[in-house]
Protein backbone atom coordinates (compact mmCIF):
# COMPACT_ATOMS: atom_id res chain seq x y z
CA UNK A 1 0.00 0.00 0.00
CA UNK A 2 2.87 2.49 0.92
CA UNK A 3 4.87 1.55 -2.32
CA UNK A 4 1.56 2.34 -4.15
CA UNK A 5 0.91 5.31 -2.52
CA UNK A 6 4.46 6.52 -2.94
CA UNK A 7 4.34 5.62 -7.24
CA UNK A 8 1.22 7.57 -6.98
CA UNK A 9 2.76 10.57 -5.52
CA UNK A 10 6.06 10.56 -8.03
CA UNK A 11 3.47 10.40 -11.25
CA UNK A 12 1.80 13.25 -10.07
CA UNK A 13 4.41 15.22 -8.92
CA UNK A 14 6.09 14.35 -12.28
CA UNK A 15 3.40 15.12 -14.94
CA UNK A 16 3.02 18.13 -12.93
CA UNK A 17 6.71 19.20 -13.63
CA UNK A 18 6.22 18.33 -17.38
CA UNK A 19 3.17 20.35 -17.94
CA UNK A 20 5.57 23.52 -16.33
CA UNK A 21 6.17 25.81 -19.25
CA UNK A 22 9.69 25.60 -19.69
CA UNK A 23 11.34 29.07 -20.21
CA UNK A 24 15.06 30.41 -20.74
CA UNK A 25 16.99 33.30 -20.34
CA UNK A 26 19.92 34.66 -23.31
CA UNK A 27 21.83 37.23 -24.94
CA UNK A 28 21.19 37.51 -28.62
CA UNK A 29 24.51 39.90 -29.68
CA UNK A 30 25.11 41.63 -32.89
CA UNK A 31 22.45 41.05 -35.08
CA UNK A 32 20.78 42.35 -38.33
CA UNK A 33 17.17 42.86 -36.47
CA UNK A 34 14.17 42.55 -37.85
CA UNK A 35 11.41 43.89 -35.00
CA UNK A 36 8.44 43.65 -37.84
CA UNK A 37 6.58 46.67 -36.38
CA UNK A 38 10.04 48.93 -35.16
CA UNK A 39 11.89 48.79 -38.46
CA UNK A 40 15.38 46.96 -39.11
CA UNK A 41 18.18 47.40 -36.31
CA UNK A 42 22.02 46.70 -36.86
CA UNK A 43 24.11 45.21 -34.72
CA UNK A 44 21.44 45.21 -31.96
CA UNK A 45 21.59 42.96 -29.22
CA UNK A 46 18.32 41.26 -27.45
CA UNK A 47 18.06 40.34 -23.85
CA UNK A 48 15.65 37.59 -23.03
CA UNK A 49 15.16 36.78 -19.53
CA UNK A 50 12.85 34.12 -18.38
CA UNK A 51 11.73 33.51 -22.08
CA UNK A 52 10.58 37.16 -22.72
CA UNK A 53 12.24 39.77 -24.30
CA UNK A 54 13.33 41.99 -21.41
CA UNK A 55 15.30 44.72 -23.71
CA UNK A 56 16.60 45.51 -27.48
CA UNK A 57 19.66 47.58 -27.69
CA UNK A 58 23.44 48.07 -27.97
CA UNK A 59 25.87 46.75 -25.71
CA UNK A 60 23.54 44.53 -23.60
CA UNK A 61 25.16 42.50 -20.72
CA UNK A 62 23.60 38.61 -20.25
CA UNK A 63 22.91 37.10 -16.91
CA UNK A 64 24.86 34.90 -14.59
CA UNK A 65 24.27 31.84 -16.49
CA UNK A 66 22.44 33.26 -19.36
CA UNK A 67 23.09 31.10 -23.11
CA UNK A 68 25.34 34.08 -25.35
CA UNK A 69 24.48 33.72 -29.22
CA UNK A 70 26.88 35.58 -31.48
CA UNK A 71 24.73 36.48 -34.16
CA UNK A 72 27.17 38.79 -36.22
CA UNK A 73 26.39 38.92 -39.66
CA UNK A 74 22.82 37.17 -39.03
CA UNK A 75 19.50 38.42 -39.53
CA UNK A 76 16.93 38.28 -35.94
CA UNK A 77 13.41 37.87 -37.17
CA UNK A 78 9.98 37.20 -34.85
CA UNK A 79 9.09 33.38 -34.93
CA UNK A 80 7.09 32.92 -37.93
CA UNK A 81 3.39 31.94 -37.31
CA UNK A 82 1.22 29.63 -39.80
CA UNK A 83 -2.51 30.96 -39.46
CA UNK A 84 -3.69 27.28 -40.82
CA UNK A 85 -2.09 24.03 -40.18
CA UNK A 86 -3.11 20.66 -39.49
CA UNK A 87 0.18 19.26 -37.90
CA UNK A 88 0.41 18.32 -33.95
CA UNK A 89 -3.08 16.63 -34.70
CA UNK A 90 -3.54 12.88 -34.54
CA UNK A 91 -7.31 13.71 -36.58
CA UNK A 92 -8.78 16.78 -38.73
CA UNK A 93 -12.33 16.20 -39.55
CA UNK A 94 -15.11 15.34 -37.71
CA UNK A 95 -16.84 14.70 -41.46
CA UNK A 96 -20.28 13.20 -39.49
CA UNK A 97 -22.92 15.55 -39.73
CA UNK A 98 -22.82 19.55 -41.59
CA UNK A 99 -22.37 21.35 -38.10
CA UNK A 100 -19.52 19.92 -35.45
CA UNK A 101 -19.16 22.91 -33.32
CA UNK A 102 -18.95 19.95 -30.08
CA UNK A 103 -15.75 18.75 -31.12
CA UNK A 104 -12.02 20.19 -30.55
CA UNK A 105 -8.72 19.23 -32.30
CA UNK A 106 -6.76 20.09 -28.89
CA UNK A 107 -8.27 17.00 -27.72
CA UNK A 108 -6.28 15.15 -29.97
CA UNK A 109 -3.00 16.87 -29.62
CA UNK A 110 -0.17 14.53 -31.00
CA UNK A 111 3.11 15.82 -29.51
CA UNK A 112 5.48 13.49 -31.62
CA UNK A 113 4.48 14.97 -34.80
CA UNK A 114 7.72 14.85 -36.16
CA UNK A 115 6.31 17.76 -38.30
CA UNK A 116 6.45 20.32 -35.46
CA UNK A 117 10.14 19.87 -35.56
CA UNK A 118 9.79 20.22 -39.62
CA UNK A 119 8.27 23.38 -38.94
CA UNK A 120 10.87 24.69 -36.44
CA UNK A 121 13.36 23.68 -39.18
CA UNK A 122 11.67 26.77 -41.09
CA UNK A 123 11.70 29.18 -38.14
CA UNK A 124 8.24 28.39 -37.29
CA UNK A 125 7.59 28.91 -33.82
CA UNK A 126 3.79 28.75 -33.35
CA UNK A 127 0.55 27.41 -35.54
CA UNK A 128 -3.02 27.22 -35.47
CA UNK A 129 -4.08 23.76 -35.36
CA UNK A 130 -7.42 23.13 -37.54
CA UNK A 131 -10.09 21.66 -38.14
CA UNK A 132 -10.59 20.20 -41.57
CA UNK A 133 -12.90 21.64 -44.38
CA UNK A 134 -15.49 18.58 -44.48
CA UNK A 135 -18.10 20.68 -41.98
CA UNK A 136 -19.80 23.79 -42.87
CA UNK A 137 -19.12 24.43 -38.85
CA UNK A 138 -16.34 22.29 -38.12
CA UNK A 139 -14.60 21.90 -34.85
CA UNK A 140 -12.61 24.09 -32.56
CA UNK A 141 -8.96 24.73 -33.35
CA UNK A 142 -6.17 25.00 -30.79
CA UNK A 143 -3.50 27.71 -31.40
CA UNK A 144 0.33 25.99 -30.34
CA UNK A 145 3.75 26.80 -29.50
CA UNK A 146 6.56 24.22 -31.02
CA UNK A 147 8.03 22.98 -27.79
CA UNK A 148 8.97 20.03 -29.69
CA UNK A 149 10.33 17.42 -27.36
CA UNK A 150 7.47 16.94 -25.15
CA UNK A 151 5.45 13.70 -24.47
CA UNK A 152 3.06 15.97 -23.28
CA UNK A 153 0.33 17.27 -25.40
CA UNK A 154 -0.66 19.98 -22.78
CA UNK A 155 2.78 21.57 -23.22
CA UNK A 156 1.80 22.52 -26.63
CA UNK A 157 -0.89 24.46 -26.13
CA UNK A 158 -0.50 28.33 -25.84
CA UNK A 159 -2.24 29.21 -22.87
CA UNK A 160 -4.60 32.31 -22.48
CA UNK A 161 -4.83 32.43 -26.73
CA UNK A 162 -8.44 32.80 -28.04
CA UNK A 163 -10.69 30.33 -28.92
CA UNK A 164 -11.31 29.52 -32.48
CA UNK A 165 -13.74 27.86 -34.67
CA UNK A 166 -13.31 25.92 -38.68
CA UNK A 167 -15.81 26.84 -40.84
CA UNK A 168 -16.02 26.30 -44.52
CA UNK A 169 -17.82 26.82 -47.41
CA UNK A 170 -18.08 25.68 -51.15
CA UNK A 171 -17.13 22.37 -52.44
CA UNK A 172 -15.69 20.77 -49.59
CA UNK A 173 -19.00 20.29 -47.19
CA UNK A 174 -21.15 20.22 -50.31
CA UNK A 175 -19.04 16.65 -51.55
CA UNK A 176 -18.76 14.90 -48.37
CA UNK A 177 -22.29 15.60 -47.16
CA UNK A 178 -24.61 16.77 -50.48
CA UNK A 179 -23.21 14.11 -52.73
CA UNK A 180 -21.97 11.47 -50.09
CA UNK A 181 -24.39 11.61 -47.96
CA UNK A 182 -27.30 12.84 -49.69
CA UNK A 183 -27.91 15.92 -46.94
CA UNK A 184 -27.78 19.58 -46.92
CA UNK A 185 -25.68 21.21 -47.88
CA UNK A 186 -25.74 19.94 -51.52
CA UNK A 187 -25.08 23.41 -53.17
CA UNK A 188 -23.67 26.76 -51.85
CA UNK A 189 -27.17 27.96 -51.12
CA UNK A 190 -27.15 24.94 -48.80
CA UNK A 191 -24.22 25.89 -46.99
CA UNK A 192 -25.24 29.05 -45.93
CA UNK A 193 -28.62 27.94 -44.61
CA UNK A 194 -27.11 25.40 -42.71
CA UNK A 195 -25.00 28.35 -41.14
CA UNK A 196 -28.03 30.49 -40.32
CA UNK A 197 -29.99 27.56 -39.40
CA UNK A 198 -26.98 26.69 -36.67
CA UNK A 199 -26.97 30.46 -35.85
CA UNK A 200 -30.48 31.38 -34.73
CA UNK A 201 -30.76 28.09 -32.81
CA UNK A 202 -28.18 29.00 -30.93
CA UNK A 203 -29.44 32.57 -30.37
CA UNK A 204 -32.29 30.97 -29.41
CA UNK A 205 -30.21 28.54 -26.81
CA UNK A 206 -28.58 31.43 -25.52
CA UNK A 207 -32.41 33.55 -25.52
CA UNK A 208 -33.15 30.71 -22.87
CA UNK A 209 -30.32 30.86 -20.94
CA UNK A 210 -30.18 34.37 -20.40
CA UNK A 211 -34.01 34.46 -19.53
CA UNK A 212 -33.53 31.45 -16.76
CA UNK A 213 -30.41 33.63 -15.96
CA UNK A 214 -32.61 36.94 -15.18
CA UNK A 215 -35.69 34.59 -13.65
CA UNK A 216 -33.01 33.36 -10.50
CA UNK A 217 -31.82 36.26 -10.19
CA UNK A 218 -35.38 37.46 -9.33
CA UNK A 219 -36.00 34.48 -7.44
CA UNK A 220 -38.46 33.27 -9.62
CA UNK A 221 -37.78 29.54 -9.85
CA UNK A 222 -40.73 28.47 -11.79
CA UNK A 223 -38.35 28.77 -15.40
CA UNK A 224 -36.04 25.99 -16.98
CA UNK A 225 -32.88 26.04 -17.91
CA UNK A 226 -32.33 24.95 -21.72
CA UNK A 227 -30.86 21.10 -21.42
CA UNK A 228 -26.98 21.62 -21.49
CA UNK A 229 -26.05 20.69 -25.37
CA UNK A 230 -22.17 21.22 -26.14
CA UNK A 231 -22.57 22.19 -29.71
CA UNK A 232 -25.07 25.28 -28.71
CA UNK A 233 -22.66 26.01 -26.02
CA UNK A 234 -19.83 26.90 -28.57
CA UNK A 235 -22.20 28.37 -31.13
CA UNK A 236 -23.51 31.07 -28.63
CA UNK A 237 -19.74 31.95 -27.95
CA UNK A 238 -19.38 32.23 -31.51
CA UNK A 239 -22.67 34.71 -31.38
CA UNK A 240 -21.08 36.52 -27.82
CA UNK A 241 -17.91 37.24 -29.55
CA UNK A 242 -16.05 34.84 -27.66
CA UNK A 243 -14.93 32.53 -30.92
CA UNK A 244 -13.03 33.60 -34.15
CA UNK A 245 -14.57 32.07 -37.06
CA UNK A 246 -12.01 30.86 -39.55
CA UNK A 247 -13.68 29.93 -42.41
CA UNK A 248 -11.91 28.08 -45.64
CA UNK A 249 -13.18 30.19 -48.73
CA UNK A 250 -12.48 30.75 -52.36
CA UNK A 251 -14.85 32.39 -54.20
CA UNK A 252 -15.82 35.71 -53.96
CA UNK A 253 -19.63 35.52 -53.62
CA UNK A 254 -19.36 33.15 -50.87
CA UNK A 255 -16.90 35.15 -49.07
CA UNK A 256 -19.03 38.15 -48.88
CA UNK A 257 -22.19 35.80 -48.39
CA UNK A 258 -20.91 34.65 -45.12
CA UNK A 259 -20.09 38.35 -44.17
CA UNK A 260 -23.72 39.10 -44.79
CA UNK A 261 -24.71 36.36 -42.92
CA UNK A 262 -22.27 37.08 -39.75
CA UNK A 263 -23.69 40.61 -39.90
CA UNK A 264 -27.17 39.50 -39.56
CA UNK A 265 -26.19 37.97 -36.39
CA UNK A 266 -24.21 40.57 -35.12
CA UNK A 267 -21.06 38.46 -34.98
CA UNK A 268 -17.49 40.30 -36.22
CA UNK A 269 -14.77 38.52 -35.32
CA UNK A 270 -13.97 36.51 -38.73
CA UNK A 271 -10.75 35.69 -40.79
CA UNK A 272 -11.34 34.01 -43.85
CA UNK A 273 -9.03 30.62 -45.22
CA UNK A 274 -7.31 30.57 -48.64
CA UNK A 275 -9.52 33.48 -49.58
CA UNK A 276 -8.16 33.22 -53.46
CA UNK A 277 -10.70 35.36 -54.26
CA UNK A 278 -10.34 37.40 -51.73
CA UNK A 279 -8.59 40.38 -54.38
CA UNK A 280 -12.26 40.49 -55.64
CA UNK A 281 -13.60 41.88 -52.51
CA UNK A 282 -11.21 43.40 -50.85
CA UNK A 283 -12.85 46.61 -50.10
CA UNK A 284 -15.70 44.66 -48.63
CA UNK A 285 -13.24 42.32 -46.28
CA UNK A 286 -11.63 46.06 -45.12
CA UNK A 287 -15.01 47.67 -44.27
CA UNK A 288 -16.23 44.57 -42.14
CA UNK A 289 -12.74 44.28 -40.39
CA UNK A 290 -12.12 40.09 -42.02
CA UNK A 291 -9.05 38.65 -42.29
CA UNK A 292 -7.66 36.94 -44.96
CA UNK A 293 -5.15 34.00 -44.64
CA UNK A 294 -4.16 33.52 -48.64
CA UNK A 295 -1.74 31.12 -50.18
CA UNK A 296 1.05 32.87 -52.10
CA UNK A 297 -0.09 31.04 -55.34
CA UNK A 298 -1.69 27.47 -54.62
CA UNK A 299 -4.43 27.03 -57.11
CA UNK A 300 -6.13 25.16 -59.96
CA UNK A 301 -5.55 21.92 -57.52
CA UNK A 302 -9.59 21.94 -58.42
CA UNK A 303 -12.25 23.81 -60.05
CA UNK A 304 -13.48 26.64 -57.85
CA UNK A 305 -9.31 27.75 -57.50
CA UNK A 306 -9.11 28.67 -60.91
CA UNK A 307 -9.67 31.77 -60.64
CA UNK A 308 -6.71 33.14 -58.75
CA UNK A 309 -3.64 35.15 -58.48
CA UNK A 310 -0.20 35.58 -56.81
CA UNK A 311 -0.81 39.43 -56.51
CA UNK A 312 -3.62 38.31 -54.25
CA UNK A 313 -1.63 38.68 -51.02
CA UNK A 314 -0.41 42.12 -52.25
CA UNK A 315 -3.81 43.22 -53.48
CA UNK A 316 -5.19 42.66 -50.51
CA UNK A 317 -2.80 44.89 -47.86
CA UNK A 318 -2.56 47.46 -50.14
CA UNK A 319 -6.62 47.64 -50.14
CA UNK A 320 -5.72 47.38 -45.73
CA UNK A 321 -7.11 43.96 -44.98
CA UNK A 322 -5.04 42.08 -42.40
CA UNK A 323 -3.33 39.64 -44.59
CA UNK A 324 -1.25 36.40 -44.12
CA UNK A 325 0.17 34.00 -45.57
CA UNK A 326 -0.50 30.22 -44.42
CA UNK A 327 1.15 26.91 -45.41
CA UNK A 328 -2.00 24.24 -44.94
CA UNK A 329 0.76 21.91 -45.34
CA UNK A 330 3.21 19.98 -43.49
CA UNK A 331 5.96 20.56 -45.94
CA UNK A 332 5.00 24.18 -46.80
CA UNK A 333 4.85 25.38 -43.69
CA UNK A 334 9.08 25.12 -43.95
CA UNK A 335 8.84 27.58 -46.03
CA UNK A 336 6.55 30.68 -45.10
CA UNK A 337 9.47 33.34 -45.52
CA UNK A 338 9.86 32.12 -49.30
CA UNK A 339 6.16 32.24 -50.00
CA UNK A 340 6.48 35.75 -47.96
CA UNK A 341 9.29 37.22 -50.25
CA UNK A 342 6.83 35.94 -53.69
CA UNK A 343 4.98 39.43 -52.32
CA UNK A 344 7.78 41.31 -53.51
CA UNK A 345 7.91 39.89 -57.09
CA UNK A 346 4.13 39.88 -57.14
CA UNK A 347 2.89 43.44 -55.81
CA UNK A 348 6.31 44.90 -54.58
CA UNK A 349 5.80 45.03 -51.01
CA UNK A 350 8.58 46.28 -48.73
CA UNK A 351 10.12 44.57 -47.11
CA UNK A 352 8.45 44.81 -43.37
CA UNK A 353 4.92 44.39 -45.46
CA UNK A 354 6.43 41.09 -46.05
CA UNK A 355 7.47 39.80 -43.24
CA UNK A 356 4.41 40.83 -41.46
CA UNK A 357 2.09 38.23 -43.93
CA UNK A 358 4.05 35.59 -41.37
CA UNK A 359 4.36 37.33 -38.39
CA UNK A 360 2.20 39.72 -36.64
CA UNK A 361 -0.25 39.73 -38.94
CA UNK A 362 -1.08 36.02 -38.68
CA UNK A 363 -0.88 36.82 -35.14
CA UNK A 364 -3.73 39.57 -35.34
CA UNK A 365 -5.82 36.65 -37.19
CA UNK A 366 -5.23 34.81 -33.78
CA UNK A 367 -5.75 37.55 -31.10
CA UNK A 368 -2.18 36.88 -30.33
CA UNK A 369 -0.43 39.65 -30.91
CA UNK A 370 -0.10 40.84 -27.74
CA UNK A 371 2.50 38.27 -27.47
CA UNK A 372 4.05 37.22 -30.05
CA UNK A 373 4.29 38.14 -34.19
CA UNK A 374 6.95 41.08 -33.54
CA UNK A 375 10.27 42.05 -31.74
CA UNK A 376 9.45 43.93 -28.98
CA UNK A 377 10.44 44.43 -25.37
CA UNK A 378 7.76 42.47 -22.81
CA UNK A 379 7.13 39.43 -25.78
CA UNK A 380 7.18 36.23 -25.60
CA UNK A 381 11.00 35.23 -27.12
CA UNK A 382 9.62 33.25 -29.88
CA UNK A 383 12.52 33.92 -32.49
CA UNK A 384 13.99 32.75 -35.51
CA UNK A 385 17.65 32.97 -36.87
CA UNK A 386 18.55 33.07 -40.40
CA UNK A 387 22.22 33.18 -41.98
CA UNK A 388 20.50 35.93 -44.61
CA UNK A 389 18.11 38.03 -45.32
CA UNK A 390 14.76 35.93 -44.73
CA UNK A 391 13.41 37.42 -47.86
CA UNK A 392 16.28 36.13 -49.70
CA UNK A 393 16.00 32.92 -51.79
CA UNK A 394 19.59 31.96 -50.00
CA UNK A 395 18.36 32.82 -46.56
CA UNK A 396 18.73 29.64 -44.33
CA UNK A 397 17.34 29.25 -40.66
CA UNK A 398 20.17 28.32 -38.12
CA UNK A 399 18.57 28.24 -34.76
CA UNK A 400 14.36 29.02 -33.79
CA UNK A 401 13.78 29.97 -30.45
CA UNK A 402 10.55 29.35 -28.44
CA UNK A 403 10.34 31.07 -25.02
CA UNK A 404 13.70 31.76 -25.00
CA UNK A 405 14.68 28.47 -25.55
CA UNK A 406 16.63 26.74 -28.55
CA UNK A 407 14.27 23.60 -30.35
CA UNK A 408 16.01 24.23 -33.22
CA UNK A 409 19.72 24.18 -34.45
CA UNK A 410 20.95 23.32 -37.39
CA UNK A 411 24.57 23.12 -36.48
CA UNK A 412 24.03 21.02 -33.46
CA UNK A 413 20.87 19.26 -33.66
CA UNK A 414 21.17 15.13 -34.76
CA UNK A 415 19.97 13.53 -38.15
CA UNK A 416 17.31 12.06 -36.60
CA UNK A 417 14.48 14.10 -34.71
CA UNK A 418 11.87 11.83 -34.58
CA UNK A 419 10.23 11.05 -30.81
CA UNK A 420 8.82 7.79 -31.74
CA UNK A 421 10.57 5.94 -33.89
CA UNK A 422 8.88 3.26 -36.47
CA UNK A 423 11.81 1.08 -37.37
CA UNK A 424 9.75 -0.13 -40.58
CA UNK A 425 9.09 3.69 -41.56
CA UNK A 426 10.72 5.12 -44.51
CA UNK A 427 12.81 7.91 -44.41
CA UNK A 428 13.05 9.22 -47.88
CA UNK A 429 16.41 11.80 -48.76
CA UNK A 430 13.82 14.71 -49.70
CA UNK A 431 10.31 14.47 -48.75
CA UNK A 432 7.75 13.73 -51.23
CA UNK A 433 3.99 12.92 -50.91
CA UNK A 434 2.38 12.42 -54.19
CA UNK A 435 -1.03 11.89 -52.19
CA UNK A 436 -0.91 14.88 -50.13
CA UNK A 437 -0.75 17.56 -53.21
CA UNK A 438 -4.26 15.88 -55.03
CA UNK A 439 -6.05 18.29 -52.51
CA UNK A 440 -5.36 20.14 -49.62
CA UNK A 441 -4.98 18.83 -45.89
CA UNK A 442 -8.39 20.11 -44.39
CA UNK A 443 -10.45 17.26 -46.31
CA UNK A 444 -7.39 15.08 -44.51
CA UNK A 445 -9.55 11.67 -43.10
CA UNK A 446 -12.23 12.20 -45.68
CA UNK A 447 -11.27 10.40 -49.01
CA UNK A 448 -11.21 6.70 -47.30
CA UNK A 449 -15.07 7.40 -46.99
CA UNK A 450 -15.70 8.37 -50.19
CA UNK A 451 -13.94 5.33 -51.44
CA UNK A 452 -15.68 3.10 -49.67
CA UNK A 453 -19.21 5.18 -50.69
CA UNK A 454 -18.26 5.27 -54.49
CA UNK A 455 -16.65 1.43 -54.07
CA UNK A 456 -20.35 0.56 -52.95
Amino acid sequence: MKYSILFALLLFFGVSLQAQTQTGSMLIKNGTVHTVTNGTLENTDILVVDGKIQEIGSNLRAPRGAEEIDATGMHVMPGIIDAHSHIAIDAVNEATNPVTAEVWVGDALDPLDVSIYRALAGGVTASHSMHGSANAIGGECETIKHRYGTYNPNDLRMVGAPRTIKFALGENPMRVHGEGRGIQPATRMGVEQVIRRAFAEAKMYLEAKQKYETARQNGDNTVMPPTYNKRMETLSAILEGDIIIHCHSYRADEIYMLMQVCKDFGVEKLCFQHTNEGFKVAPELAEFGAGASVFADWWAYKFEVYYSTAYNAAILTENGVTTSINSDSGELIRHLYHEAAKTQRYGGLTDEQALALITINPAKQLGIDDRVGSLEEGKDADIAIFNADPLSIYAIPMKTIVDGVVYFDREEDPADMRLDVNPEEVMPAFFQDIQDHKHENCMQDTYMTFEELFRG
